[in-house]
């Protein structure tokens, strides 16, 4: 099994996209169709089977409806943040990501080390987040 996308809420779709492209690295994903009006939402690759899918809060009443009957019984869940999203690199990536941070004025959050994930820990990690408030998390591991 594996993560296949997270859906960040966003005020301008491509505003996310410029940042997550020019600052954080990622590839864009069907950002022509999204201008275009062919497609909902935009996307970042963040690898081979992951995304991260860019959904402008104002179509989360739309999305509510489509979970249907669970909403009954847990609530609207769209348009919510999420708490953060973590993206594992290699340590050169972790240190561009941070010098181009630094470039375009993002700040950056607190920093750990020997942080728990997915594949044990992780040396050093920091936080920063996307111009919408979205917290993501930035970490290596030893290979």
């Amino acid at each position: 099994m594996r993560l296949d996308h997270v859906v960040l809420w966003v005020e301008d779709p491509l505003r996310s996209v410029d940042f997550f492209e020019r600052v954080v690295g990622l590839t864009p994903v069907r950002v022509q169709e999204f201008r275009d009006g062919k497609c909902p939402f935009p996307s970042m690759r963040v690898s081979e089977d992951s995304i991260i899918d860019l959904m402008a809060r104002v179509a989360a009443p739309i999305v509510n409806g489509m979970a249907g009957k669970i909403h009954e019984r847990v609530g609207a869940s769209a348009g919510h943040l999420v708490n953060h999203v973590c993206l594992a690199m290699t340590k050169a990536e972790f240190e561009a990501l941070r010098t181009r941070l630094a470039e375009n004025g993002a700040p950056i959050g607190g920093a750990m080390t020997s942080s728990f994930g997915a594949r044990g820990l992780a040396p050093h990690t920091f936080y920063f987040s996307d111009p919408d408030g979205n917290v993501l998390e930035a970490r290596y591991y030893d290979e």
